[in-house]
C-alpha cells in the first residue's frame, strides 16, 4: 500500500459553485502537506447530469444512449478544468484528464458501463512531476473508442478504481461526515459508525444507503483498498470502509431506505417457466435491476407476478413491458411507484437467530403493514406504502439502537 499517496473524491453538491471548489480546493492543497501524490475524483456541478438528462428528453423520446453518454460527460468536463485553473492559480502545479484521458476503459451498455481497467501510465506520469491530478468521474471510453459513463454513483466507483491501480487509500468526501447506522435526516438519535466490514457496508449502499454506491464497495473488497468516507464542508473524524474484526457483534449495524424504487404487478401472465424466464432475460438485457420477486397462482395455467426494481429505470421497464404486452395480450400490468424499500443489514445475524421474527412482530405490534419480503445471509427487506416510511424507521431504529 503506498503511504504517500490518496486519490480523493468529492461529489457534485461540493464543487456547484465557485465559491465551494474555493473551499475543496483548499483541502487539497492541505492534503499535500501529508501525502506526495494527490489525485482528486470529480463529479459534475450540483445538479448538472440532470439538467443535461432533461435536454435530452427535449430532444426526443427515446434518444440513442450512446449520444446521452456524449451529453453528459461534459458536466465533468467542466468540473474538473474549473478546479484545476483554481488551483493553478493558487499556485499549486495541476492538470485537468477527462476519463480517456485518464486511460479509464470500459465495457458493457452506453449509461451503464463498468469498468474493465485502468491504464495509469498518465497518472503516474504526471504525479512524478508532483502535480495535482484531477480526473473526471464517471466516465471513460470503450473497446469502439466512444465515450462511456458508469452510471449513478460513477464517480466513487472512479476513485477507488484508480486507488485500487495505484494501491493506496480512497478518500471520499461528501455532504455527511461518515456513515450512519440510519440516515440522520430520517432518525435524529442516528448514531455514527467509527469502522464497518465492506460486506455490511456494500449491502446498505445495494439497499438504498445513499452515501456510497455498491461497485465502488465491491472494488475496495477485492483489491484490500481501505475507504475513508468524510464530510466535504468540515474536519469531523468519518468512517472507514474495511476488513476488521469486531469483539462483539450486534444483531443490526444498519438500516438502509430506498425510495426510488417501484413494483411491477402482471396480471394473469403465463405459469410456464420459458414465458417467465423470457421476461426476466429481457430485463436483464435491458441492465434492469430486479430485485424482490413473487408470484402466486391463480389458476387455469396463469399467474401474478410482481418484482420491484429501480424507479431510474422506468423508461427501459416501459420499453420492455410494451413488448411483453403486444405478446401476451391478456395480461394487465399495474405499476406502483409509491412503494419505499425499508432493509435492516448486520454480520450478526448469521449466528443470532430470530431476527425476522423480531421484526415481523416489531412491524406487526406497530400496524405497520408490508407488501413484499426478501432475504440474504446478513439482511431482511421489506416493501411497503411510502405513508409507513418513517414509522418504520423510527421504530426499527430505536428498537436496535442504531
Amino acid at each position: 500500500m503506498n503511504q504517500d499517496m490518496v486519490v480523493m473524491k468529492f461529489g457534485g453538491s461540493s464543487v456547484e459553485t465557485i465559491e465551494k471548489m474555493q473551499r475543496v480546493a483548499e483541502r487539497i492543497i492541505k492534503k499535500t502537506e501529508t501525502f506526495e501524490k494527490v489525485v482528486v475524483v470529480v463529479s459534475a456541478m450540483g445538479k448538472t447530469t440532470n439538467q443535461l438528462l432533461e435536454l435530452a428528453k427535449q430532444a426526443a423520446k427515446y434518444p440513442s444512449k450512446r449520444e446521452i453518454d456524449m451529453l453528459i460527460s461534459t458536466g465533468e468536463q467542466v468540473s474538473i478544468s474549473l478546479l484545476t485553473m483554481i488551483l493553478n492559480e493558487k499556485n499549486k502545479h495541476a492538470i485537468a484528464l477527462t476519463g480517456f484521458q485518464a486511460g479509464i476503459k470500459t465495457g458493457g451498455l452506453h449509461t451503464k458501463n463498468k469498468i474493465l481497467d485502468i491504464d495509469t501510465s498518465k497518472i503516474e506520469g504526471f504525479l512524478n512531476e508532483r502535480k495535482i491530478v484531477v480526473v473526471a468521474g464517471f466516465q471513460g471510453y470503450n473497446e469502439n473508442g466512444d465515450i462511456t459513463t458508469l452510471g449513478r454513483g460513477g464517480s466513487d466507483t472512479t476513485a477507488v478504481a484508480i486507488a485500487a491501480k495505484l494501491q493506496c487509500q480512497a478518500e471520499i468526501y461528501t455532504d455527511v461526515d461518515g456513515i450512519y447506522g440510519v440516515d440522520p435526516r430520517l432518525y435524529k438519535e442516528a448514531k455514527k459508525i467509527d469502522v464497518i466490514s465492506y460486506e455490511e457496508m456494500k449491502e446498505m449502499a445495494f439497499l438504498g444507503a445513499k452515501v456510497m454506491e455498491p461497485r465502488s464497495i465491491e472494488i475496495g473488497h477485492r483489491y484490500h483498498i481501505p475507504i475513508y468516507v468524510a464530510s466535504a464542508h468540515n474536519d469531523e473524524i468519518g468512517t472507514y470502509i474495511k476488513e476488521y474484526k469486531k469483539v462483539e457483534e450486534k444483531t443490526i449495524t444498519g438500516l438502509s431506505i430506498s425510495e426510488k424504487v417501484m413494483m411491477v404487478t402482471i396480471v394473469n401472465f403465463p405459469a410456464y417457466a420459458k414465458d417467465i424466464a423470457a421476461l426476466f432475460i429481457k430485463l436483464a438485457e435491458n441492465e434492469i435491476n430486479v430485485d424482490m420477486i413473487n408470484q402466486t397462482p391463480t389458476g387455469e395455467g396463469l399467474i401474478n407476478l410482481a418484482f420491484t426494481a429501480s424507479a431510474d429505470d422506468l423508461e427501459a421497464i416501459n420499453e420492455v413491458l410494451e413488448d411483453i404486452a403486444k405478446r401476451y395480450q391478456e395480461i394487465d400490468v399495474i405499476k406502483n411507484m409509491n412503494v419505499v424499500k425499508v432493509s435492516v443489514v448486520g454480520t450478526g445475524m448469521r449466528t443470532q437467530s430470530g431476527v425476522a421474527a423480531e421484526l415481523f412482530k416489531l412491524l406487526a405490534d406497530h400496524h405497520i403493514e408490508f407488501n413484499l419480503v426478501t432475504t440474504s445471509e446478513i439482511s431482511i427487506s421489506y416493501t411497503m406504502d411510502k405513508k409507513h416510511k418513517q414509522k418504520a424507521v423510527e421504530v426499527i431504529s430505536h428498537h436496535f439502537g442504531l
